[in-house]
């Protein structure tokens, strides 16, 4: 990265001061200019995460919790715009926090008229959520880090994927499902993508872009093949799709609906997290480059595409199969489009294949981003070894190819933060032995579900809440708050707050609705799922207390037993992008430190 004159100078002597004897800072850089994500590998971030077995397996069960090929398609609707309204509402927060006040951190940057008190300014940081939420309810300290720090330390991984990988892998080989099998495979692709982005960080980088394109390309084919046989192409199957379009849109598509809310919130929930895939850049937002010039535009449009694709592999499914035949049968939607389209026993095992492979990339791109906001939350010192998982080492790439070319030039090496990616690796492989009770087809959407009701809903909640209140709440605290955000934002959505309010309802309404029972005989009902319906959101509410309970006993008990209080030390070296003298602020690295220092019994922690 290009650096002023004033800036060079400046991160040289942090430098030489953390190399220092005795310094027990640990020194955490932001890639350099070469390594910086770009627009292209943005896209493929969110189209890797999005696209996935959601486009596959959830169209069947919304279809047949509704019973309507109109209500259906209104579903998804809903639910491209509960994407878009993330994006806008993640984008208000991702460019304009945290915010740092140049001056008081070198006041030798400010030679362009920024006083000592000058305002503060945004600065893209890695971490996503985390971050909003702890500028939003910043205080008491400690208090917002510890509730999503424990969901997203637990929860922020994809072991439920992970099993439906190793599902689909035993289903495209034309075995049948065997517990410890599936397992033994979701462990072995969890394990392979965590070495893949500690070793080499580029090469991960390069084999998310690949999937992604193949992932569009095995969608955009089976729309291609749906619409195709829906149009009445003979593909050798059976498929009849004049009788298909004549009974799901024969004017009739709204008259059949059932179901009761529970139903529909289930279903609602499936497509939410599908649409969910839009955050991943945000959590690495410091890696990416120049994100105040392009980065609200491409991610609007990634998610904008993904949403038009999803609502045309919908229609493209109708058309050439009869609602039906989706009701009364137990095969997800597009293995019934494979199987019934080509007439033969190896269509289904390759779409299982093609799914299975859509999987590998969730869970490619998760481990990749997802082990960010893990260092963030290291790097707060409320971890147990917080300064061991807060750390980024050089990747064994990096250190073969120094040797190798022996070079002189002053370049930092590339980092990955393996520490977080071992702490990812553990809390993953736990969840897949958690469940090992239960079978795959129960273990994997109990999985889901509970990532969905805790990470995209609850969450989701607290975000979108968060930007009403800077937008409308004047009470107290907010208010300052409040004059401040409207001074100081770089990028404010024209939807805001509008977005927010949307997103804030369905994620309420949906908090509240999924404790209801399903209908009987309905595709989430308890005969079905083998999973009572107060499950997943009574866990996901507990996640809140558990969080809290961490939370006192951090800030009270252990300060009490050490008779110390911990103080948390985070140094950010800000520069201009690109070294030119009026560029953007942007990290350059961040110096951490955390201790206990000696107290007063009497006094408490803060």
């Amino acid at each position: 990265m290009p650096l002023t004159a004033a800036d060079q100078q400046r991160v040289e002597e942090y430098e030489a001061r953390l190399a220092a004897s005795g310094s027990s800072k640990i020194a955490v850089r932001v890639p350099g200019d070469a390594q910086k994500l770009g627009i292209t590998t943005v896209v493929c971030l969110i189209l890797n995460r999005t696209i996935g077995a959601g486009i596959y397996v959830s169209p069947a069960l919304v279809l047949r919790a509704t019973n309507s090929t109109g209500v259906s398609l209104v579903l998804w609707v809903i639910g491209a715009i509960f994407g878009v309204c993330g994006v806008l509402i993640w984008l208000e927060f991702g460019l304009n926090v945290p915010k740092y006040e140049p001056s008081k951190i070198s006041p030798e940057l400010c030679s362009d008229g920024e006083g000592k008190d000058g305002p503060r300014k945004g600065v893209p940081r890695n971490g996503g959520e985390k971050n909003y939420l702890e500028f939003v309810y910043e205080h008491p300290q400690f208090r917002t880090t510890c509730l999503y720090g424990f969901s997203f330390v637990i929860l922020g991984n994809l072991a439920g994927n992970a099993i439906a990988c190793g599902m689909y892998i035993m289903r495209a080989a034309g075995l049948p499902d065997h517990n410890a099998a599936i397992r033994a495979l979701a462990v072995v692709v969890l394990s392979l993508a965590c070495i893949l982005h500690g070793s080499w960080r580029q090469a991960g980088i390069v084999i998310n872009n690949v999937l992604a394109g193949i992932k569009v390309l095995m969608l955009v084919a089976v729309i291609i093949i749906g619409f195709a046989a829906g149009g009445g192409a003979s593909l050798g199957g059976s498929l009849d799709g004049k009788a298909a379009r004549k009974e799901n849109f024969g004017g009739t598509s709204f008259d059949s609906a059932r179901g009761n809310v529970s139903d529909y919130s289930a279903a609602i929930l499936l497509i939410c997290y599908s649409f969910s895939g839009f955050k991943q850049p945000f959590y690495m937002l410091s890696e990416v480059a120049m994100p105040k010039k392009k980065f609200a535009i491409t991610t609007i449009s990634t998610t904008v595409f993904v949403g038009v694709l999803f609502f045309l592999a919908n229609v493209a499914y109708l058309c050439a199969i009869k609602k039906g035949d989706v009701v009364n049968d137990t095969r997800d939607m597009a293995i019934i489009l494979f199987q019934e389209a080509f007439g033969n026993e190896i269509a289904p095992r390759v779409m299982s294949g093609m799914i299975a492979l859509s999987v590998l990339g969730n869970i490619v791109v998760m481990t990749f981003t997802a082990s960010r906001v893990k260092q963030e939350i290291a790097k707060e010192g409320i971890l147990p070894f917080s300064s061991f998982f807060a750390r980024s080492t050089v990747t064994p790439y990096a250190r073969l190819h120094s040797w190798l070319s022996k070079s002189d030039t002053k370049e930092y090496p590339e980092e990955s933060p393996a520490a977080a990616l071992l702490l990812h690796w553990i809390f993953a492989v736990f969840l897949v032995g958690a469940t090992s009770s239960k079978p795959p087809s129960v273990a994997y959407p109990l999985l889901i579900e509970l990532y969905s009701y805790v990470l995209v809903l609850m969450v989701g909640l607290g975000v979108s809440t968060g930007i009403i209140l800077l937008h409308w709440c004047s009470f107290r605290d907010f208010k300052k708050m409040q004059d401040e955000w409207k001074e100081t934002s770089d990028w404010t959505s024209w939807a805001s707050p509008a977005a927010a309010v949307y997103y804030a309802t369905i994620c309420g309404y949906l908090i509240i609705t999924l404790f209801l029972t399903p209908s009987d005989g309905s595709v989430y009902s308890y005969s079905k799922t083998h999973i009572p319906s107060y499950v997943i959101p009574t866990v996901g509410l507990s996640t809140l207390l558990m969080g809290y309970t961490y939370y006192l006993i951090f800030t009270r008990v252990v300060p009490r037993i050490k008779k110390a209080t911990l103080i948390v030390e985070r140094d950010p070296i800000i520069v201009r992008q690109g070294g030119k003298p009026n560029g953007a602020w942007v990290l350059f690295m961040e110096g951490i430190d955390f201790w206990w220092a000696s107290r007063s019994p009497n006094v408490n922690a803060a």
